[in-house]
């Protein structure tokens, strides 16, 4: 159940079907989204909102999927029901290209069962081969116009036409010649046709000195185009031909309209399994653009949201360039309806509107914009009392309209309602209004319904305060700006703070000072320990940020010394298992050399010349296999010194490390060694060129036993960042392409999906600011678009 009847109207879902119209490709489409009406079936709408996800799923891959020709073809069934009747040529191509789509659909559905299941589903519509293409096929070409060989007779016409065409003109030229070597046509004539009959140009004067027939003459008159009485004959026959020709296609349309019939019922069927699809894909066209998400739909009634948004607010403040506050909300039996109160413009009322726009949305089969983790459930009425309903033709006021509302609601809602009210009690004297709204509110509250509703009086927060299954709500306020944060807090009433409002527009103390003394010190003392309230939970959530980004910062070195020490530990033990492996070469090495010259000298009796020489021998060994005192040499690094930018690499000073500049603050620069992140003062670095990292990398490919054959089977060159958060795609990205340049890759494809944007944006960004990248660009439109950035590779 549904009140009022301009329920859509109320909370601007007529502007949410528009917006899926403009996403359809076809009217078969938006007669769907003509059609879509709230649904209580929870099984219904899980089966829509399933469909729906699987389609946006489809889009976001970038899977070639039939976008074009979902073409309304049902006029031409209802021409073709009736016998006697024939399709155009123009008609059966339409037909055709969408078949061809439908065969299309079809096929992809075949193919991807288990992946879009309930896609899959929607085949059971289709009862339809395609023995009735092939037949269009076999008549229409692909330019929409009969064939030759559509039958023997068209054949057979055509060919004597393509003759006597020939004929015609041969004869046409040679009349055309002579006329103009004796001066009779215009300089810059040629052959051309007037009344389908081929004629030639002759200078008016000229006229009577070939024998013929005049069709036509130039807009001046100085020129007659004639037809020679040598090729009248030749002209009669072709059109003769024509006539022949056009009634053979007839009949040819005939035939096939007549072989088309039979399937006009299969054909709506699987016409309306088309529209469904070109429907389904609009709504995951839209879900798209608003960032929605299929959320959890449960039984137990309850809305447990977050971050929801207002589509159409969304799109509003985007162009604004602002960004709208999300909404996060929880409902359940305990708490069933939230009175929500603050100041005016703070957002309570965009607040009821996100609420109910976001519900309708989920029964109407829509994706929501909101969390997918968030839970949802299905009501069967929905009541919504919102603007002013003033009508002077049947004698109602605004606030009786109010109140006509408040009859039905307390006649009709129960434990399956959900219902929303804006500025309840408002339109009379405050103190009825507010009696009058309480008796409301608990009456409403006895029926068990769910709902949202916005207020300015204190007594419906304090009857909120103390009632089971009511509960307050509160729109956040900076007191100290005075300004509305459009923020949802429940658990608590709001204050309208509009002594504080009168205070900082400059309203007179004396006139505050009055009002203060009227509204009552009570009032006020409640009014001021809310605002008192305010200020404390500010401070506090100041504290508690606070404390959680130190936590985090902690928590992050914590991680990063953990992983820099076991590193160290792995590689202390792969230095130390080298060592071992290379002093044993070592020794088996000078044990063979000794035992040879052992050999050697006691083979040559102790000859002196041959003693000096094996010593001489051992000497030069002893020197090859000395340790070097001095340190390790390290392949030397040059340095190119200039001022160390973002996106620059960088040698730290005390231990040679090689990094890249993520960031600079101040004297501090955040840097990536590998997937390892730090944060170290400027002085400590060194510019290097990204020739010298090159250099540095192959040596960490040698030093390490880095396998490019391996390398080059494990990776791939597409990248999928869908759903990561910013700070995860950091290091993907940034290995991604170091990985493809080592391998000496020239395309590579990162996957982000379109959104907001955002991901997008970050992806590019940092494309843009690394040396090895030399072109970025977006995909081909059937492939993903914006959603896939192409990058390419310096060589």
């Amino acid at each position: 159940m549904l009140y009022p009847k301009n329920l859509e109207e109320k909370i601007n879902f007529n502007k949410i079907r528009e917006l899926l119209k403009d996403e359809c490709t076809s009217s078969l489409g938006m007669d769907f989204v003509d059609k879509m009406s709230y649904s209580k079936d929870i099984k219904l709408v899980n089966r829509l909102l399933d469909q729906t996800d699987e389609f946006k799923r489809i889009i976001e891959s970038g899977e070639l999927f039939p976008s074009s020709n979902f073409t309304n073809i049902y006029p031409y069934l209802e021409k073709a029901k009736i016998e006697g009747t024939f399709l155009y040529e123009d008609e059966f191509h339409e037909v055709k290209l969408s078949l061809f789509t439908l065969s299309k659909c079809i096929e992809f559905f075949l193919d991807h069962e288990e992946e879009y299941l309930q896609l899959f589903q929607l085949l059971g519509l289709v009862n339809l081969n395609n023995d009735l293409l092939r037949a269009i096929e076999r008549i229409i070409d692909e330019k929409g116009k009969i064939r030759n060989n559509a039958s023997k007779d068209l054949s057979l016409i055509r060919s004597q036409i393509l003759y006597e065409e020939n004929r015609l003109r041969k004869v046409l030229e040679r009349i055309f010649r002579e006329a103009r070597s004796k001066g009779l046509t215009p300089d810059d004539a040629s052959i051309t046709i007037r009344g389908g009959r081929m004629v030639i140009p002759v200078l008016a004067e000229n006229k009577r000195k070939i024998k013929g027939f005049i069709h036509d003459e130039s807009a001046t008159g100085q020129t007659v185009f004639l037809e020679p009485a040598e090729v009248l004959d030749i002209n009669n026959e072709l059109k003769d031909l024509e006539y022949m020709e056009s009634r053979e296609i007839q009949k040819i349309l005939t035939q096939l309209t007549d072989t088309l019939r039979p399937y006009i019922p299969e054909l709506r069927k699987a016409f309306h399994f088309l529209g469904m699809v070109d429907f389904i894909r609009a709504k995951a066209r839209f879900a798209i653009k608003t960032n929605a998400n299929r959320p959890l739909l449960e039984k137990s009634r309850q809305l447990n949201w977050t971050n929801a948004r207002h589509p159409l607010l969304e799109f509003a403040l985007k162009q604004q360039g602002k960004k709208v506050v999300p909404l996060t909300i929880q409902l359940d039996h305990n708490k069933r309806l939230l009175v929500i109160s603050g100041p005016n413009a703070g957002g309570k009322s965009v607040t009821l509107k996100t609420v109910a726009m976001v519900q309708y949305m989920l029964q109407c089969g829509l994706l929501v914009p909101l969390d997918e983790s968030s839970v949802c459930s299905i009501f069967d009425n929905f009541f919504i009392d919102i603007g002013d309903e003033q009508n002077i033709e049947n004698d109602l006021s605004t606030y009786s309209s109010h109140l006509m509302s408040m009859k039905y609601f307390t006649q009709f809602a129960d434990k399956k309602s959900i219902l929303f009210i804006d500025e309840f009690g408002t339109g009379t004297e405050p103190q009825f209004g507010g009696a009058i709204a309480e008796g409301i509110l608990l009456a409403l509250n006895k029926t068990g319904a769910y709902g949202v509703i916005t207020t300015h009086y204190g007594n419906l927060k304090q009857v909120a305060s103390k009632n089971h299954g009511l509960v307050n709500g509160a729109m956040r306020y900076d007191v100290d700006k005075l300004e509305p944060l459009y923020q949802l807090e429940i658990g608590k009433p709001g204050s309208s703070f509009a002594l504080e409002i009168a205070s900082k527009i400059g309203i007179s103390k004396d006139i505050l000072a009055y009002a203060k003394e009227h509204i009552g010190e009570e009032r006020v003392k409640y009014d001021r320990l809310l605002t008192k309230l305010e200020n404390e939970k500010v401070k506090y959530e100041q504290i508690i940020a606070e404390n959680q980004r130190k936590e985090r910062l902690l928590d992050k070195r914590l991680q990063e010394y953990t992983e820099l020490k076991e590193t160290v530990d792995k590689n202390k033990k792969q230095y130390i298992q080298e060592a071992k492996a290379e002093a044993k070469a070592l020794l088996d090495q000078v044990n063979k050399k000794i035992e040879a010259s052992i050999r050697e000298i006691k083979e040559s009796k102790a000859d002196s010349a041959i003693a000096k020489k094996v010593r001489a021998e051992i000497d030069t060994l002893k020197t090859q296999v000395k340790p070097d005192k001095k340190e390790i040499h390290q392949p030397e690094i040059k340095i190119i010194g200039g001022e160390i930018q973002e996106g620059d690499y960088v040698r730290l000073k005390d231990n040679g490390a090689i990094a890249q500049v993520l960031s600079i603050r101040k004297k501090e620069a955040e840097i990536s060694i590998g997937d390892l992140k730090s944060k170290v003062k400027l002085s400590r670095l060194e510019k290097i060129s990204h020739n010298e990292m090159k250099k540095e990398k192959k040596t960490f490919a040698k030093r390490t036993g880095f396998d490019t054959n391996l390398k080059m089977m494990d990776f791939s060159p597409n990248l999928d960042i869908r759903g990561k958060r910013g700070e995860e795609i950091l290091s993907l990205v940034q290995n991604f392409i170091d990985d493809g340049f080592m391998l000496g890759l020239k395309d590579l494809r990162i996957v982000h999906g379109k959104g907001d944007g955002i991901l997008r944006d970050l992806t590019r960004n940092l494309l843009r600011g690394m040396n090895s990248v030399a072109k970025i660009e977006d995909e081909h439109a059937d492939r993903g678009g914006s959603g896939v950035t192409l990058v390419t590779l310096k060589s």
